[in-house]
């Protein structure tokens, strides 16, 4: 199948926090199909349900290209169980192509998610790795790199080349309701 078309920000389906994902369902099992195909053809090392147009809380990420990593991993309702440690980096988006910024994660993580397959897996990442999980499901709570960063004049960088479609700023995100 071929990939989806990456959503590009400031569509709304960015900011939306993400229904959860039922493992059995034809929705959740297309959606996981058609990330794994759009993370085969894209640059990047992770892409989310809501980048494709889908609001479930699914990702798929592999960084073992370019890092030391668990290979392709495919998670459903991920969480993050326990965190350590900070760190600072350079992050990039493919659904904000234009700019890069410095962004605070945290170094290691330990999560808690379902596989493909509907089973519940315990991982304990760290680095870059630990990074792109933590950025993945920001997308899952309507959150991007630029929600993050601690000023956007001096941590926000246009890419070399690119033409700006907008002007980096906050934009609301949906809130949870009780």
């Amino acid at each position: 199948m071929p990939a989806r078309p990456i959503v590009l920000y400031p569509d709304p389906i960015l900011k939306k926090l993400c229904r959860p994902a039922d493992p059995a369902s034809p929705e959740t099992r297309a959606a996981v199909q058609d990330l794994i195909d759009t993370l085969a053809e894209v640059p990047g090392v992770g892409v989310a349900a809501p980048q494709i147009g889908v609001d479930l809380r699914i990702f798929a990420m592999d960084v073992t290209p370019r890092h030391p990593g668990h290979g392709r991993l495919v998670l459903l309702n991920p969480m993050v169980t326990a965190t350590e440690g900070r760190t600072e980096g350079r992050e990039g988006c493919l659904s904000i192509p234009d700019y890069t910024a410095n962004v605070r994660r945290h170094a290691r993580c330990q999560v808690q998610a379902l596989n493909s397959d509907g089973e519940s897996v315990q991982l304990e990442l760290e680095g870059f790795e630990a990074i792109c999980f933590q950025h993945e499901l920001d997308h899952l709570d309507g959150m991007l790199f630029l929600d993050r960063v601690s000023c956007l004049k001096t941590d926000v960088f246009r890419r070399k080349g690119a033409t700006p479609r907008f002007v980096a700023q906050e934009y609301p995100r949906e809130t949870p309701t009780s």
